[in-house]
């Protein structure tokens, strides 16, 4: 039977080792969907008060929530894209999306939250304006941190969770997770808590003074907290999409396994990396026990690999040996050739 590029099947239809499959992750889908309602709901009610007041605040927290909506809808499309299967363009999986939408998300959170909150708050200190029924500011204020904190409460749960599965604290893991959802999610949400105190106190102090300074000082302030989130977001995403690779921890882990196997006597190289949420890919050199021409064909690996690196453009090369049931791939645009028989 000729094979054909797009197999990437091993014996009994099962998927090749070398082709990444992802997880589900059905409970980040979720928690984002609890936070996406919460800032949706929560960005109306500001703007309204916004409106309302006038306050310079007030507008800084509704923009801030508007953009928090719209990063749940690209972290909604990450999660869905970064799920799609493997195939035969994409062998390690499309997990990286997850981290390219993530960092839309990220950016948008800089360029809109923080640059209008910002230079609307600019504005206001050159050009004040009283704000009135001030009222109406708290009470929205109030309700949304009831929001926001259901929708914290939800993020933080998955991540205490995680954490205590993978021996980390909560922040750490946070940080350090392969999840850029579950990342974003908590961040956001921790910000627009702060936020909303930072908008209180502004709020407050503006009504008690009479001076609109401290309103316009609470739109500047929240604007540069966003803009600090959002740079730990940006630089979280970079380090997976430019290839993070796992944690002492994690190699550790993998090494032990290894070793436990019966069919290995010694690593000689590991490697892996994160090509997903929760997704990594191995690379590794065994020595397996007994010789069995293993030394002959160790060598033969050993000289392709260095040959492959001597060539422009090749970082890095590890060669094995396939199985005999594992499908031959053949140039694109050539006739086909039979797949070889099993030997």
């Amino acid at each position: 039977m000729a094979s054909t590029p797009d197999q990437l099947s091993g014996p009994d239809g099962q998927s090749s080792a070398r082709v990444v499959s992802g997880d589900a992750g059905g409970e980040s889908t979720a928690t984002v969907v609890v936070a996406f309602v919460a800032n949706a709901v929560v960005a109306v009610a500001k703007t309204g008060a916004a409106m309302i007041t006038g306050s310079a605040s007030m507008l800084a927290e509704a923009v801030h929530s508007w953009a928090d909506t719209g990063n749940e809808v690209f972290l909604l499309i990450a999660d869905r894209r970064s799920r799609r299967p493997a195939g035969h363009d994409h062998p390690l999986g499309h997990g990286r999306e997850a981290y390219v939408w993530s960092m839309f998300a990220a950016i948008g959170l800089f360029a809109v939250g923080a640059g209008v909150s910002v230079v609307h708050g600019i504005q206001e200190l050159v050009h004040p304006e009283p704000a009135e029924n001030l009222g109406i500011a708290y009470a929205v204020l109030a309700i949304a941190f009831v929001l926001e904190g259901v929708s914290f409460v939800k993020a933080v749960r998955q991540a205490r969770g995680e954490a205590r599965r993978s021996e980390r604290d909560l922040v750490e893991h946070v940080l350090e997770t392969s999840d850029p959802t579950l990342r974003a999610v908590v961040a956001e949400d921790a910000a627009a808590l702060v936020g909303i105190v930072i908008a209180f106190v502004g709020v407050l102090a503006h009504q008690i003074t009479g001076s609109a300074v401290w309103d316009a000082v609470g739109s500047i302030a929240i604007g540069v907290l966003l803009a600090v989130v959002s740079v730990v977001l940006v630089d979280r995403n970079r380090r997976f999409l430019v290839g993070e690779v796992g944690r002492p921890e994690l190699r550790d882990a993998v090494l032990r396994h290894l070793l436990e196997l019966d069919e290995v006597e010694r690593v000689t190289y590991l490697r892996i990396e994160y090509v997903g949420p929760r997704s990594i890919y191995l690379v590794v050199s065994v020595d397996l026990p007994g010789e069995d021409r293993e030394t002959a064909v160790a060598r033969r690996l050993d000289a392709l690999e260095r040959r492959a690196i001597g060539q422009p453009g090749v970082a890095g090369a590890v060669f094995t040996v396939s199985t005999p049931e594992e499908p031959s791939l053949h140039p694109l645009g050539r006739p086909e050739v039979e797949t070889a028989p099993a030997r």
